[in-house]
Order: C-alpha cells, then sequence, then structure tokens
C-alpha cells in the first residue's frame, strides 16, 4: 500500500476515526504540531549527552502518539487515551532534574548543542499548547492532553538545563 493516496490532493485529510476535514482545521494544526515537535525530539534524542534523557525522549515519543491519535479521534473513542498517570510522570520528572540543577535565575539559553536542540523543542510544545487550547474552545479537549503538553514543556526546559549542568555549560543571564 502505498502512502500517496492522493485523497489529500484537495485539501481534505482523513482522521484516525475515520471523518475527513480540511486540512487547515485547528484540529489538524493541533496535532501537526506535535507531529512536529515529536520529530525534533527525535533529532534532540542524538545530540543529548546523558543516556537517561535520550530514553526519556523516547518514552516520550511514544506518548506523543497516543496524544496525536486522541486529537485525530472525532467520532470514534481513542483506544488509549492520556490519563493522569502520564501527567503524574512529566511531573515528577520535572521535580527531579529542579532537584538537581537547583536554578538560580534567568537562563541563558542554548549553552550546547544538545540543550539548544531541547529548547526548540519546548517552544514548539508550547505552540503545540497554544493549538490544542484553540482547539478546546469549540471542541472538547482531554483535561489530560493539555495538562500533559503544558507539563512536556516545561520538562524540556529542565532537561535542557541537566545537559548543561551535565558539562557545566549553564549561564544565567545578567541584567
Amino acid at each position: 500500500m502505498s502512502i500517496s493516496t492522493k485523497t489529500g490532493d484537495k485539501g481534505q485529510t482523513s482522521l484516525w476515526s475515520g471523518e475527513r476535514i480540511s486540512k487547515d482545521d485547528i484540529r489538524v494544526e493541533a496535532y501537526g504540531t506535535l507531529d512536529e515537535l515529536d520529530s525534533h525530539i527525535g533529532e534532540a534524542r542524538h545530540f543529548v549527552k546523558i543516556e537517561e534523557n535520550r530514553q526519556l525522549l523516547e518514552e516520550i515519543q511514544s506518548i506523543l502518539s497516543r496524544v496525536m491519535g486522541e486529537l485525530a479521534s472525532v467520532q470514534k473513542k481513542f483506544h488509549n487515551p492520556i490519563g493522569l498517570s502520564e501527567v503524574e510522570m512529566l511531573t515528577n520528572q520535572v521535580h527531579k532534574y529542579e532537584e538537581i540543577v537547583k536554578l538560580k535565575g534567568f537562563v541563558l539559553l542554548g549553552n550546547t548543542l544538545q540543550s539548544a536542540k531541547l529548547d526548540v523543542c519546548r517552544t514548539i510544545a508550547r505552540r503545540a499548547e497554544r493549538r490544542i487550547l484553540s482547539l478546546n474552545k469549540d471542541n472538547s479537549v482531554s483535561e489530560f492532553i493539555i495538562a500533559f503538553v503544558n507539563r512536556l514543556s516545561d520538562l524540556l526546559y529542565m532537561m535542557a538545563r541537566h545537559e548543561e549542568k551535565a558539562v557545566n555549560a549553564l549561564k544565567y543571564k545578567t541584567s
């Protein structure tokens, strides 16, 4: 089966649940931005130096697939929705990194290649969150998806700082 079906040539796409909608629909924009984030996380995995971070990024990518599937479902209920456990996992990771890094002010971003890649991921996660919130205005989005994407950007920020601290490259902005 070819990935080139030609069914999208007129500006429509199929959701996971089977409906066809316009490719510029806010729903497509929301899960499409997460798809972009997923690609950047995949790239960041090749640059991070800390193995634990690499493994965590891979786990996040698996969860992001579920988030995108859930956002691409309208009529059918998604079979494996995001729940509190995924949000708590990210929250716990954020707290763990806060204990390791112990931030002391506003950070100068991107002091290493790996932290710069993670900072790009963080900003894409923030944009995805805004798109999801726009979708939520007229369509009910799971509170867990909203919390997950919010927490994910926090985690990506802390992972970037963790990478910097590990090589003594964490720098603070001066006034």
